[in-house]
């Protein structure tokens, strides 16, 4: 089951020193190192040596980090290996289509866990199989990358992500499916805090442990938004009690003020009181 330190996943450009540097300082639950998209050709090597040593500081200092690298096709992707290979640091894996992407990167960087970048229409037509290598490998969670996917769909993603939901729902579904994590794609525009707040509510109503980042202002509202608020807490206190009660043990469904709650969303309840 996923758990609170879920929230909030900041991309942090591994050429940025200056970035890097404020990493102790900021609330997110997740940062996550980036060799790929956010780091220019020329500075791909510089990028690989500071997030080796980034994710080495992270992890004396108990801050969970992830390290994102370039595709599997790429040129770069060698040189990552074998940088990564100094380290124990969760790999990004970017624009995965299939699970052969994800067996090539276990090869090459074994015994860590994985996070499947979704973020292609291979990828979102064959996600039952990528995320059905949870089986087979440390596969731990999907990430959704809307930029490229909206990209290769040639659609648009203004304030409403309309011509993705499918895609967002397929994808929560294949997480769940096989105990999953995932985490909902950036926000682009950093000024737009209501645009920003309303995506991060939607995530939550799609089912989403929270979301990907692009700058340290968005981290309050989106683990505020991914975090239950004081209403949902006192609904789940509500149901875990009545079913806890043992005059309930044998019942399956009860009126909890003026609703009908069946047993099966005890568990929702549950993960809601574990998320606090």
């Amino acid at each position: 089951m996923a758990i609170k330190g879920k929230r909030s996943a900041l991309y942090i450009p591994a050429s940025n020193e200056r970035a890097i540097g404020k990493i102790a300082s900021l609330a997110c639950d997740i940062v996550i190192l980036d060799l790929e998209d956010a780091v220019a050709p020329d500075r791909k090597s510089l990028a690989r040596t500071n997030a080796v040593a980034a994710f080495t500081s992270s992890l004396e200092s108990g801050r969970e980090a992830f390290i994102r690298i370039n595709a599997i096709d790429s040129e770069e992707f060698e040189q990552d290996v074998l940088a990564l290979r100094q380290t124990t640091a969760p790999v990004v894996v970017p624009k995965v289509n299939c699970s052969d992407d994800l067996r090539t990167v276990a090869r090459h960087l074994p015994d860590r866990p994985i996070w499947a970048m979704i973020e292609t229409c291979l990828g979102v037509q064959n996600i039952n199989g990528i995320a059905g290598e949870s089986r087979n490998l440390p596969l731990a969670g999907l990430i959704i990358g809307a930029n490229d996917l909206a990209k290769e769909m040639f659609c648009r993603l203004d304030r409403s992500r309309r011509p993705i939901w499918p895609a967002l729902s397929m994808a929560v579904m294949a997480a769940r499916a096989n105990g999953l994590d995932i985490l909902d794609a950036v926000f682009n525009r950093i000024k737009d805090q209501e645009g920003f707040e309303t995506e991060c509510a939607e995530g939550v109503e799609f089912g989403f442990d929270g979301k990907t980042l692009i700058h340290p202002t968005q981290i309050e509202p989106c683990n505020r938004i991914f975090s239950p608020d004081a209403d949902d807490i006192a609904w789940a206190e509500r149901v875990v009690s009545a079913f806890s009660n043992t005059e309930n043990a044998s019942v399956n469904a009860l009126n909890i003020d003026g609703q009908m709650v069946e047993r099966l969303h005890l568990a929702s309840a549950t993960r809601v009181l574990s998320r606090r």
